[in-house]
């Protein structure tokens, strides 16, 4: 009999030796036991092998001893990014989409810059990279619960094209006026989550926000493994060693339930819901639902029927290896939320302490932009970034259509690259109408920029709407605001390595963002430029 040894991990092979004396068995055969009558000649080598093929089951390749480590299955996932192509404006005047306040590309980029190794293009979203910065622009003055500064310059990797800057400040609210938060931690506890940069990297952050709260404060925790369960119920923020308990008691193992974990923990944000208050889910996970309803459709659908509870969510992506980005992405556009992704526990800080109110407290919902472009100003538009945020223009005044969110104290920026009407480049596109034509007027407007947007707890828009001159945004010079932006859209693009990149250049990121780094008070700028020098390496 051939005997097959079990490790811990796999099946190993009999070793040479085992096998040598199975063939020898074979050819001489047991003492007493009868003799074939065809032939007493012992079997051919060839006779030996076919023996030893029926007598031993094994694996059909070899595989590694217990020594060998088990191979390093990557199951990342991300959606295929298509860039938007530059637009005409004769068919094609309005551009629509929903502001994105995500930031988790940016930290995920840095994941694998440094671990020394260049990012999938596809994980590289402009406007995160964008908008993980903020800005300096001016806080609101009016009615509004945000500010809009417009500013146009000579496009930094293509001279004869411009940039435009569209961006929204939102409101700062002191932490002592913050309305008190109902929040409800969703904790992905399965066994996929038993690494150091999972579950003990997430029971950190979650502790440095629980310090953060106060007895107007509501915390709860649900876990979901191979099932869901409350294993702290709604609890007042100022008990805050009971809270710190709860999380240190968690440990990992089992499949992953998502589904079952997202319905609890809606259900008991709902029980608790402060109609004065900030009533929220914070998804902690990798994203590796197996259990349930785990299809990116399937789990969207389930977000879509709770938004209208009135309850926000907040998801923040952790680990390696089998990290889920594109679901969890879309769970945060479809769930009226914001996505962050924790790659340390100082990027945990930065969103949940640093920036607690950006992240926890929304002031606006639901906000769109749509631009006219003038005809006779811009030849073609091209919206960097916003892939998965583009909006159908009838979408703009559709109050059912989600969009995103802005929190207090957010900046959003979103920048164009504008090829202006008297450019000789050819821009793709149609042949003439058969039954209808249209006509320009006569304007010096640049372009009109309408806003729409909701109060946290409302249903119905309001629009703010400005039309710009070009003379009025013009910049010889540009701002620090401009040109730092440009830089990390432009240290986008050479990651990206986009057929829109033109000349683009480390060398001119890093210059442009070391002349526009300004006070930096949490040194984000600062990384940013190691980030450029290890990213310019790497590419060579």
């Amino acid at each position: 009999m051939v005997l097959l040894t079990r490790s811990s991990a796999h099946w190993r092979r009999p070793s040479s030796l085992w096998a040598a004396i199975v063939l020898t068995i074979l050819a001489v055969g047991c003492e007493g036991a009868p003799q074939s009558t065809s032939s007493s000649a012992p079997p051919s080598e060839l006779e030996s092998q076919e023996l030893l093929t029926d007598q031993a089951v094994e694996p059909e390749a070899p595989l590694p001893d217990d020594t060998t480590p088990a191979p390093d299955f990557n199951t990342e996932a991300y959606d295929r990014i298509y860039e938007n192509p530059f637009m005409a404006v004769v068919q094609e005047p309005l551009s629509t989409f929903s502001i994105d306040v995500d930031t988790a590309s940016y930290a995920n980029t840095r994941r694998f810059l440094t671990e020394n190794r260049l990012p999938p293009p596809d994980a590289v979203r402009l406007e995160e990279l964008i908008n993980y910065f903020s800005y300096d622009y001016p806080q609101p003055t009016g009615d509004e619960p945000f500010s809009i500064t417009t500013e146009l310059a000579v496009a930094p990797w293509n001279p004869e094209h411009e940039l435009l800057l569209v961006g929204l400040q939102g409101q700062q609210l002191d932490t002592e006026v913050l309305p008190p938060n109902n929040l409800v931690f969703l904790l992905d506890v399965s066994g996929s989550m038993d690494e150091p940069n999972k579950l003990p990297l997430l029971k950190a952050a979650i502790k440095l926000l629980a310090e953060q709260m106060d007895a107007d404060d509501r915390v709860a925790i649900v876990v979901y493994a191979g099932a869901a369960g409350l294993v702290l119920e709604p609890t007042p923020g100022s008990e805050t060693s009971q809270i710190l308990a709860a999380i240190e008691a968690l440990e990992a193992g089992g499949s992953t339930a998502g589904g079952a974990g997202i319905e609890l923990a809606y259900q008991v944000a709902k029980e608790n819901f402060l109609p004065e208050g900030n009533n929220r889910v914070i998804l902690a996970t990798d994203g590796d639902f197996n259990v349930g309803p785990s299809s990116d459709g399937e789990l969207v659908r389930l977000i879509e029927g709770k938004r209208d509870d009135g309850i926000f969510l907040t998801v923040l992506g952790l680990g390696t290896g089998n990290y889920q980005d594109s679901k969890m992405e879309q769970l945060a556009n479809q769930g009226n939320g914001n996505y962050a992704y924790l790659d340390s526990l100082l990027e945990a800080k930065k969103a949940l302490v640093t920036e607690m109110g950006g992240t926890l407290v929304a002031i606006a919902k639901d906000v769109k932009l749509q631009i006219e472009f003038n005809p006779t100003e811009v030849k073609a538009y091209r919206l960097l970034g916003y892939e998965n945020r583009l909006l159908e223009a009838q979408d703009f005044n559709d109050d059912q259509k989600d969009a995103g969110e802005l929190g207090a104290g957010h900046s959003v920026t979103a920048l164009y690259e504008l090829i202006p009407a008297d450019s000789a480049a050819a821009i793709p596109g149609v042949d003439p109408l058969q039954y209808q034509e249209s006509t320009v007027l006569p304007s010096d407007d640049l372009l009109t920029l309408k806003l729409r947007y909701q109060q946290p707890d409302g249903d119905t828009s309001q629009l703010v709407q400005q039309a710009l001159q070009r003379e009025e945004i013009w910049q010889n010079t540009p701002s620090a605001n401009m040109q730092f932006a440009s830089a990390v859209a432009e240290f986008g693009l050479l990651l990206r390595n986009s057929e829109y990149k033109a000349d683009a250049d480390y060398e001119a990121v890093f210059t442009r963002a070391t002349q526009s780094q300004g006070a930096d008070f949490y040194g984000y700028r600062a990384e940013f430029l190691d980030l450029v020098q290890q990213a310019d390496l790497l590419s060579r």
